[in-house]
Protein backbone atom coordinates (compact mmCIF):
# COMPACT_ATOMS: atom_id res chain seq x y z
CA UNK A 1 0.00 0.00 0.00
CA UNK A 2 1.38 3.36 -0.63
CA UNK A 3 2.80 4.84 2.26
CA UNK A 4 1.29 8.61 1.68
CA UNK A 5 -2.29 7.15 1.55
CA UNK A 6 -1.70 5.21 4.58
CA UNK A 7 -0.45 8.54 6.19
CA UNK A 8 -2.85 10.46 5.38
CA UNK A 9 -5.74 7.70 6.09
CA UNK A 10 -4.04 7.63 9.15
CA UNK A 11 -3.64 11.19 10.42
CA UNK A 12 -7.62 11.81 9.02
CA UNK A 13 -8.75 9.04 11.46
CA UNK A 14 -7.32 10.27 14.15
CA UNK A 15 -8.19 14.19 15.26
CA UNK A 16 -8.58 17.22 13.45
CA UNK A 17 -7.50 19.38 10.21
CA UNK A 18 -5.85 23.40 9.78
CA UNK A 19 -4.36 25.42 6.57
CA UNK A 20 -4.82 28.31 5.07
CA UNK A 21 -8.28 29.98 5.97
CA UNK A 22 -8.85 33.38 7.51
CA UNK A 23 -11.85 35.19 8.25
CA UNK A 24 -11.51 36.90 4.87
CA UNK A 25 -12.98 33.78 3.41
CA UNK A 26 -16.97 35.32 4.45
CA UNK A 27 -17.53 32.81 7.05
CA UNK A 28 -17.52 34.19 10.59
CA UNK A 29 -15.64 31.99 13.28
CA UNK A 30 -17.82 31.41 15.63
CA UNK A 31 -17.23 28.68 18.88
CA UNK A 32 -18.93 25.62 19.06
CA UNK A 33 -21.81 24.69 21.54
CA UNK A 34 -21.45 20.96 20.87
CA UNK A 35 -19.58 18.61 23.97
CA UNK A 36 -18.84 14.86 22.68
CA UNK A 37 -20.98 13.91 20.40
CA UNK A 38 -21.44 11.59 17.93
CA UNK A 39 -18.56 10.94 15.40
CA UNK A 40 -18.76 13.09 12.23
CA UNK A 41 -17.55 11.12 9.26
CA UNK A 42 -16.35 12.69 6.40
CA UNK A 43 -14.15 11.98 3.28
CA UNK A 44 -13.05 13.35 -0.15
CA UNK A 45 -9.59 13.68 -2.23
CA UNK A 46 -6.50 15.71 -1.55
CA UNK A 47 -3.39 16.46 -2.48
CA UNK A 48 -1.07 17.19 0.05
CA UNK A 49 -0.76 20.88 -0.04
CA UNK A 50 -1.50 21.51 3.33
CA UNK A 51 0.61 18.74 5.19
CA UNK A 52 -1.30 15.87 6.98
CA UNK A 53 -4.33 16.72 8.52
CA UNK A 54 -5.68 15.43 11.35
CA UNK A 55 -9.30 15.73 11.64
CA UNK A 56 -11.97 18.59 9.59
CA UNK A 57 -15.50 18.69 8.21
CA UNK A 58 -17.88 19.36 5.15
CA UNK A 59 -19.02 22.89 5.97
CA UNK A 60 -22.15 24.36 4.92
CA UNK A 61 -20.58 26.44 2.11
CA UNK A 62 -19.45 22.89 0.67
CA UNK A 63 -15.59 23.50 1.41
CA UNK A 64 -13.26 21.26 3.77
CA UNK A 65 -12.82 22.52 7.37
CA UNK A 66 -9.56 20.84 8.69
CA UNK A 67 -6.55 21.21 11.15
CA UNK A 68 -3.38 19.75 11.00
CA UNK A 69 -3.19 18.78 15.03
CA UNK A 70 -5.05 17.95 18.26
CA UNK A 71 -3.65 21.14 19.78
CA UNK A 72 -5.54 23.16 16.87
CA UNK A 73 -8.63 24.84 18.42
CA UNK A 74 -9.66 26.25 15.40
CA UNK A 75 -11.01 24.84 11.88
CA UNK A 76 -9.48 26.27 8.51
CA UNK A 77 -11.02 26.48 5.22
CA UNK A 78 -9.31 24.28 2.63
CA UNK A 79 -9.51 25.37 -1.47
CA UNK A 80 -11.27 23.23 -3.79
CA UNK A 81 -7.98 23.54 -5.49
CA UNK A 82 -6.39 21.23 -3.03
CA UNK A 83 -9.35 19.42 -1.27
CA UNK A 84 -12.27 18.06 -3.10
CA UNK A 85 -15.62 15.97 -2.50
CA UNK A 86 -15.45 13.96 -6.04
CA UNK A 87 -12.99 12.24 -8.00
CA UNK A 88 -10.98 15.64 -9.68
CA UNK A 89 -11.08 13.82 -13.41
CA UNK A 90 -7.56 14.19 -15.12
CA UNK A 91 -5.50 14.77 -12.17
CA UNK A 92 -2.91 12.03 -10.45
CA UNK A 93 -1.88 13.35 -7.81
CA UNK A 94 -4.90 13.31 -5.33
CA UNK A 95 -5.49 10.56 -2.83
CA UNK A 96 -8.17 9.73 -1.21
CA UNK A 97 -8.94 10.09 2.39
CA UNK A 98 -11.48 9.35 5.23
CA UNK A 99 -12.07 9.70 9.14
CA UNK A 100 -14.18 10.91 12.01
CA UNK A 101 -13.85 13.78 13.74
CA UNK A 102 -15.97 14.53 17.40
CA UNK A 103 -16.99 18.28 18.05
CA UNK A 104 -15.85 19.29 21.61
CA UNK A 105 -17.07 22.38 23.35
CA UNK A 106 -14.87 25.95 22.38
CA UNK A 107 -13.97 24.58 19.18
CA UNK A 108 -14.06 27.73 16.47
CA UNK A 109 -15.94 25.70 13.79
CA UNK A 110 -16.94 28.08 10.98
CA UNK A 111 -19.58 27.18 8.77
CA UNK A 112 -20.59 24.00 11.09
CA UNK A 113 -23.74 22.40 9.85
CA UNK A 114 -23.44 18.81 11.72
CA UNK A 115 -27.07 18.69 13.20
CA UNK A 116 -28.76 18.19 16.21
CA UNK A 117 -27.41 20.56 19.07
CA UNK A 118 -24.69 21.73 17.21
CA UNK A 119 -24.29 25.23 16.48
CA UNK A 120 -21.22 26.67 14.50
CA UNK A 121 -22.03 29.67 15.16
CA UNK A 122 -20.92 31.15 11.68
CA UNK A 123 -22.34 32.52 9.09
CA UNK A 124 -24.00 30.12 6.32
CA UNK A 125 -25.86 28.50 9.42
CA UNK A 126 -29.66 29.50 8.77
CA UNK A 127 -29.18 32.17 10.68
CA UNK A 128 -28.86 35.80 10.42
CA UNK A 129 -24.72 37.30 11.02
CA UNK A 130 -23.93 38.40 14.07
CA UNK A 131 -26.19 35.98 15.92
CA UNK A 132 -25.17 32.79 17.99
CA UNK A 133 -21.90 32.25 19.72
CA UNK A 134 -18.80 34.77 18.83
Amino acid sequence: MNTKILALALAGSTVALSACATDGYGGGYGYSSVGWGTPYAYDGYYDGYYGPIHDGYWGSDDYFYYRNNDRDHRYRRGDRNHIMRAPPQGQHNYQPFRGEMRPQQGMKMPMWRGGGDHDGGGRGDGRRPGRGHR
